[in-house]
């Protein structure tokens, strides 16, 4: 009777003892978003990352503005897993493809990245890790604020091309569907105004803003930077493929600074979002407070962009680690 009691004890300390080990091995695995997640696997990895995009924005300065658009267009669509980066398939669309996309580009060049990466370390590093470094690398190359960001994000499987109208505002939405949507990803208002200050590069296509000029100029407009844009967009219809483009901030169009807050109080914000932005009485203050202080700018922006990037990221053993950043990998 002995022996069995004192067997069934044994027996209890061993199962104890295995699920600690199993509970102390599955945090192990999966520790989460964390800084520096390649450390030990791929030291070099962020450090190549950083090289990578520095190289090519001395070739295509216009790449810095696609790796800061694609840090919004991937995470806030239910997950920062590279789901953006799929092309389509005969199964499903790709993201790029979608209206919400029109305008993003280079996306060749994340995978010269990733090919830099593979040489350094084969299937380690993840394309949402790429997506995510390279954005904050982009906006370092823009002037903007060096932003330290957590690693150890995996790739999803699936395009969301489903989903993309639900999570990602357009540029004629009311301050209240993009402050809504923002929340979700639990960003409050002074972030939301920050992130918008991205609209302070690159341009956008006159096919986004001509339902403010045509039939008549949207008197919102202000009058002295109306000749401009319309000498910019002539067409009442332009042709999405033509290069018919105004840059948002004609003053300091290649650097990320708070002159977009000037800009926009100023009339000069060429999407319907960047006037209500100056105007609605919920953000109003905070673009007031940007203007006056690129330190508050870059400081809100810098928490926000964190945030964006851990949104709701897969980690430990879901996704994958993708050998292109364009394809799922092969299920063997």
């Amino acid at each position: 009777m002995r022996k069995i009691m004192g067997a069934k004890v044994l027996f209890f300390f061993a199962l104890l003892s295995f699920s600690a080990v199993s509970a102390f091995a599955q945090d192990e695995e999966d520790q989460g978003l964390v800084m520096n997640f390649y450390k030990d696997s791929c030291p070099q990895a962020e450090d190549i990352i950083k090289e990578q995009v520095k190289l090519l924005y001395k070739r295509h300065k216009n790449t810095a503005f696609s790796w800061l658009r694609n840090i919004f267009h991937d995470c806030a669509v239910q997950s920062c897993d590279a789901s953006l980066l799929l092309d389509s398939t005969r199964r499903s669309l790709s993201e790029k493809e979608t209206d919400r996309s029109f305008g993003l580009r280079n996306f060749r060049y994340i995978e010269t990245i990733k090919e830099a990466v593979e040489r350094e370390c084969p299937g380690v590093v993840s394309c949402a890790d790429i997506l995510v470094l390279s954005a904050r690398e982009g906006i370092v190359s823009l002037g903007g604020p060096y932003i330290p960001l957590k690693t150890g994000r995996r790739d999803g499987r699936r395009s969301r091309a489903d989903v993309v109208e639900e999570y990602l505002p357009d540029h004629n939405e009311t301050i209240s569907g993009v402050l809504d949507r923002f929340a979700a990803m639990g960003i409050d208002t002074p972030g939301v105004v920050a992130l918008l200050g991205a609209h302070s590069v690159g341009r956008t296509h006159c096919v986004k803003l001509v339902h403010r000029l045509y039939p008549e100029v949207d008197p919102a407009l202000n009058p002295e930077h109306v000749p401009h844009v319309l000498h910019k967009c002539p067409d009442q219809i332009p042709d999405p493929k033509a290069v018919q483009y105004v840059r948002n901030d004609r003053g300091t169009p290649m650097v990320l600074d708070n002159n977009y807050y000037r800009n926009i109080l100023d009339n000069k914000g060429l999407l319907i979002v960047d006037h209500q932005l100056a105007y609605d009485k919920r953000t109003r203050p905070y673009v007031k407070k940007m203007a006056k202080s690129q330190d508050y700018f870059f400081k809100e922006f810098s928490r926000a962009i964190t945030l964006l990037s851990e949104n709701n990221p897969l980690t430990g053993s879901k996704g994958e680690i993708r050998k292109q950043c364009n394809l799922a990998n092969k299920l063997h």
